[in-house]
């Protein structure tokens, strides 16, 4: 595996820079309540900040779809989608267990309980992890979704951590649910499928953009010219996306 190093490393030697970006993080987040706002930038914000802030090599978000199930809408890296795919398909992982008891869920050594999920147990220690974290996408009493946090090292998530961890989810949460649907009491059911259905477009868009540009532009690589491409026009991805997977989307011109 590629991307498995702890990028927040470097947070740990420089406690100020920390507190800092935390600061960053969350002014980022809360600024979603009063704005207009892209679900799925969103979350992969929330899955880049937690690699830089806690000690995760990478970062899976799962929402639940209008059925209950869960799905994959954010990653921090391709590594950490495929492995989030990889606990949907085998039906057992932490996301899951987090997902169903509306808690924090943790494994601090994968090693040590190899039966505890064992098919997903042996994929993760095979691509280079060693612990891992899942923490509620929650309001009150509502659970929409969870947040996988993968570690190199055992031990994953100290209480300090979880508390940032589950502090940047239960922001977003609220972001996703806004405020004059919580006063209605409604679950904003279609945003959240809308969000689901866009990723589907952004993985058929990325695979095209990956093979118009060749062997030097990975997923990673696609889905990051995609982001940015949305960004500088204050564009939604799923609909940049639309349009790639359309053939109306000028394909250099995403990619830059």
């Amino acid at each position: 595996m590629t991307d498995a190093s702890p990028a927040g490393a470097d947070t740990v030697a420089d406690p100020g820079r920390r507190d800092a970006r935390i600061a960053e993080a969350f002014v980022t987040l809360a600024d979603t309540l009063v704005a207009d706002y892209d679900v799925i930038d969103l979350l992969t914000t929330l899955a880049e900040r937690c690699t830089q802030l806690l000690d995760a090599a990478a970062v899976g978000i799962m929402l639940s779809d209008q059925r209950g199930g869960l799905r994959t809408v954010a990653a921090s890296s391709e590594a950490a989608r495929l492995l989030e795919l990889f606990e949907l398909q085998v039906d057992e992982g932490p996301c899951l267990d987090c997902f169903a008891a509306g808690a924090g869920t943790f494994c601090r050594d994968l090693a040590a309980e190899p039966n505890r999920w064992p098919a997903f147990v042996a994929h993760a220690r095979a691509v280079g992890f060693a612990a891992v974290s899942a923490l509620p996408l929650r309001l009150r009493d509502q659970t929409i979704g969870a947040l996988n946090l993968f570690h190199t090292r055992t031990g994953g998530l100290d209480d300090a951590d979880e508390r940032i961890g589950q502090a940047l989810a239960d922001v977003a949460s609220i972001g996703i649910l806004q405020e004059r649907a919580i006063r209605r009491g409604e679950v904003l059911t279609e945003q959240l499928q809308t969000a689901l259905n866009g990723r589907v477009a952004i993985e058929q868009a990325k695979g095209i953009l990956a093979q118009h540009a060749g062997p030097q532009l990975d997923m990673n690589g696609a889905f990051a010219a995609l982001r940015r491409y949305a960004r500088a026009r204050q564009r939604r991805l799923s609909e940049v996306a639309a349009e790639v997977v359309a053939g109306s989307a000028d394909l250099d011109g995403v990619l830059g």
